[in-house]
């Protein structure tokens, strides 16, 4: 594996430590004085990184400003540490890092990152994503929201709001052209 500084840049706005230096679960490990290791082990998830960066970051921020990255690049370490309901063998997060078995942790491939930009509705610039950028999965939590996008290799472009239902979410995918009702979406009792 070829050793990377965190500060490098991977594209023209965004260093390898903004999709793997963020996330809450992170941030607060390192508040408390702790490290948690949450570097990539495989050099085609840096190439991942790379390409998340490029084809979907750059031009979101290029189109609409200041991107905010809540949660990027999480490996085995972040991910044991990380409350709540999370589906690594789904989520895109972990790259293309492999368990101790050597397979895939998401056999999907790509990368994944959940973020938003400040003053800016996360269903408008989905939208926008959705309109004009490869991506894999799109998933919606709400107008107010991080919002999460992966870009991998199969490129299924399908759109999910994800919404509250009693305890659980329950993804329903979003097909065009409902983007004029997806507010409404969340707006609805569960």
């Amino acid at each position: 594996m070829i050793a990377r500084d965190l500060r490098e840049r991977c594209s023209n706005h965004f260093t390898y430590g903004d999709l793997i230096e963020c996330g809450e679960t992170l941030h607060r490990y390192r508040r408390e004085g702790l490290a948690l290791d949450n570097v990539p082990q495989n050099d085609r998830t840096w190439e991942a990184l790379t390409a998340m960066a490029t084809a979907i970051l750059d031009p979101v921020h290029e189109r609409f400003g200041a991107v905010v990255i809540t949660y990027g690049f999480a490996g085995s370490t972040l991910t044991r540490h990380i409350a709540g309901k999370i589906a690594p063998s789904l989520d895109q997060h972990a790259g293309m890092e492999v368990n101790r078995r050597g397979t895939s942790i998401c056999a999907r491939g790509g990368q994944s990152c959940d973020f938003h930009v400040p003053g800016v509705s996360s269903i408008e610039v989905a939208r926008w994503v959705h309109e004009n950028l490869p991506f894999d999965r799109l998933y919606l939590y709400g107008p107010d929201r991080p919002f999460h996008v992966s870009y991998a290799p199969e490129r299924s472009e399908k759109v999910y709001a994800m919404l509250r239902h009693t305890s659980r979410v329950v993804p329903k995918e979003i097909r065009p052209p409902a983007w004029d009702t997806v507010t409404d979406l969340f707006n609805a009792p569960p």
